[in-house]
């Protein structure tokens, strides 16, 4: 029991290495920090909107809220100076004839009051600026043209993170696992995508990258070596009809780096398999990307996927996503490299040359030789 508990705990930190290994986890997201930058970090101040849109959704509120309410108390404090200066508050016992600058000013609070309904453009119409100040006048307007450059900033800021096409690619997912077998009498690496909205993504293009640490014959050693891997979809790479889920798929031959990669040696490979989805959004013209990747734990060998599209009595088509992740063993040859030898050895059976001028004769019985 203890030696089956200790095999537990040392596969579950193993697995949980791995996890924290990756580079591009199972929902796109990139594992990877930048230290030591020498540039300053004011430099992403001056690409300010790219900037706002990147920030998470509690930092983007808090700003929102800040931006406001900052520009409301700077500015309230702004008209009570200027009541105060002009000598509108009560405590300076202004006289019966005394015109103020702003109308119903009588402490900080109301001009905070005053200095939100300006910026939002409320005006309940109990309080007024006069044309007793210049200054005052001068000061309505500035608040005014801020208030409208915050506003549209902020909420244009709010809108575009909402639409950006980043949470289009929530809706495109991915097989859990790889699975390698035989497709066309070829051996192939299959993974599945699914678009699940009607939607189309216009232009699709699907390609991978073979994440993994290569030491170069001159010692040198490369983390994170990227290999293009080439996918193939029967529909075509090039705009894809993604109505209903494809099964894409990489040929192991010999220009495969998985080529010398058997079902025995893969769980002790050390490789990343990254898969990008680019496409247009349909309805908003805007370029989205998915992004997965598969380690060798979640690469399956001799398994296939199970049929997944049905059609129904009524002439609808239907798909079924509880069959989506779901494998089935068949029988695959247990490396590239064997089915190639096979596929040459009866080849090399199959050819040969006939000779019609070729006369097999029998043996006779032996004669006698004079001398």
């Amino acid at each position: 029991m203890l030696n089956y508990l200790r095999k537990r705990f040392a596969s579950h930190i193993t697995e949980r290495s791995r996890r924290k290994a990756r580079l591009v986890s199972k929902d796109g997201r990139c594992n990877i920090e930048f230290g030591n930058v020498e540039q300053s970090r004011f430099v992403f101040l001056i690409d300010i909107w790219t900037t706002i849109l990147d920030l998470r959704w509690r930092y983007k509120m808090t700003i929102f809220i800040s931006a406001f309410l900052g520009s409301w108390f700077l500015f309230g404090l702004l008209w009570y100076v200027v009541a105060y200066i002009h000598e509108d508050l009560p405590e300076f016992n202004p006289s019966i004839n005394h015109t103020p600058c702003v109308e119903n000013i009588n402490g900080l609070t109301s001009a905070f009051l005053f200095s939100l309904e300006t910026q939002v453009t409320i005006g309940y119409g109990f309080r007024c600026v006069t044309e007793q100040c210049v200054t005052a006048i001068f000061l309505l307007i500035f608040q005014s043209i801020l208030g409208v450059i915050i506003n549209s900033f902020m909420c244009g800021a709010i809108l575009a993170k909402i639409s950006r096409s980043k949470n289009r690619a929530k809706t495109i997912t991915f097989s859990r696992n790889a699975v390698i077998s035989k497709r066309g009498g070829k051996l192939c690496l299959l993974i599945r995508v699914a678009n699940l909205r009607k939607s189309l993504l216009i232009g699709s293009h699907i390609y991978g990258k073979l994440l993994k640490t290569t030491i170069t014959p001159e010692g040198e050693t490369i983390i994170l070596d990227q290999v293009n891997i080439e996918f193939i979809v029967d529909a075509g790479n090039e705009n894809l009809f993604f109505i209903s889920p494809l099964t894409i798929y990489h040929i192991i031959d010999k220009n495969s780096p998985f080529f010398h990669t058997a079902a025995e040696t893969i769980l002790q490979q050390d490789f990343e398999l990254v898969v990008f989805l680019d496409g247009t959004v349909e309805a908003t013209s805007a370029t989205c990307q998915v992004r997965t990747s598969y380690i060798p734990e979640e690469v399956l060998w001799g398994y296939r996927f199970a049929p997944i599209v049905s059609k129904t009595k009524e002439g609808k088509y239907r798909v079924d996503f509880q069959n989506f992740s779901k494998t089935v063993a068949v029988e695959t040859p247990h490396c590239a490299f064997c089915l190639y030898n096979e596929k040459e050895a009866k080849a090399k059976e199959k050819k040969g040359y006939d000779n019609p001028g070729f006369v097999l004769a029998e043996a006779g019985e032996a004669t006698d030789t004079k001398m």
